[in-house]
């Protein structure tokens, strides 16, 4: 049963992510991808990291992939011109890729495994700890600093989305607090005299 499993929960998220790339609508891309996050999740339950596997499901399919769809589906998004915008930058992404793939074959090249690992992955998690709290005491403990620097790397990516996907559209009124400060008074007012039953 346990094999069964993970050929199911392995060959949905291979599909899953196949199809968030090759699908048109943004909208089934952001579905597979749920898929594919819920299929990860099962194999981390196979693995018995039952607190990563819920860690996917509430942050990435609770709440990311749904403000993926709310913005997808709310948001008058023009994807063709993001598509364009994609399109010219290409190259550069593609020699990007090339070089971090480069630099992988290089590291996995040169691996090799200690004979002491699996003695220290079995000794790793105290018998009398759950896996959950031996992860929290490793993380906030032995790796802190690690931890910060990639809370801090995902505000960068954050503030970098949103500067992205800044659009300034011209037929949108905006407010222009420069504007008003600078403004003339004996321009900006006129004051008429106005009779009584006359009006404006």
């Amino acid at each position: 049963m346990t094999v069964f499993a993970f050929y199911l929960f392995a060959i949905s998220a291979i599909t899953g992510g196949l199809f968030t790339v090759i699908s048109r609508q943004p909208v089934h891309s952001v579905l597979w991808l749920i898929l594919a996050f819920l299929s990860a999740a099962g194999l981390f339950v196979l693995l018995g990291a039952e607190f990563v596997a819920m860690l996917l499901i509430i942050v990435y399919v609770g709440a990311v992939m749904v403000l993926f769809l709310f913005v997808v589906m709310m948001l008058d998004v023009d994807f063709a011109e993001l598509k364009a915008e994609m399109a010219r930058y290409m190259p550069l992404a593609l020699l990007i890729g090339l070089i971090i793939l480069m630099q992988f074959v290089m590291a996995f090249g040169v691996w090799e495994a200690s004979e002491a690992a699996d003695g220290l992955r079995a000794n790793a998690i105290p018998e009398d700890m759950h896996n959950t709290q031996a992860l929290g005491m490793v993380l906030y403990d032995q790796y802190f600093l690690l931890f910060q620097l990639a809370g801090l790397i995902l505000l960068v990516a954050m503030v970098g989305a949103i500067v992205l996907t800044l659009r300034h559209r011209q037929d949108v009124k905006r407010q222009d607090i420069l504007a008003q400060m600078y403004r003339d008074p004996a321009e900006a007012m006129e004051l008429r005299d106005v009779k009584p039953g006359q009006g404006l």
